[in-house]
């Protein structure tokens, strides 16, 4: 069974998803004081199909609003998946 990990990477201004350690995704993000914008998000080919886009999203939004940032979705995929969700964290959404 593969093991998978997400974690923030200020460093990189990145969350990063890792499979048995290796990368196999990431969501790109910049921050203001209070606001998290979520620009990009990347599941790399041989990782696709497996729900892990999801799984990222979900992550990073979670843990955007334990942080109490605001969330701006640029990123068309974190869009969607909002969309997806409907509810769960139109409180701390800023819409572009």
């Amino acid at each position: 069974m593969t093991h998978i990990t997400i974690e923030r990477n200020d460093e990189k201004n990145r969350y990063e998803l890792r499979l048995d350690g290796e990368l196999g995704g990431y969501a790109q993000f910049r921050t203001n004081p209070g606001r998290i914008t979520f620009t990009h998000t990347v599941v790399f080919p041989e990782n696709e199909g497996k729900g892990l886009g999801s799984r990222i999203a979900k992550f990073v939004l979670d843990d955007a609003v334990a942080r109490g940032d605001t969330i701006v979705p640029i990123c068309p995929f974190i869009s969607a998946y909002l969309r997806r969700h409907p509810g769960e964290y139109d409180a701390s959404v800023d819409w572009p």
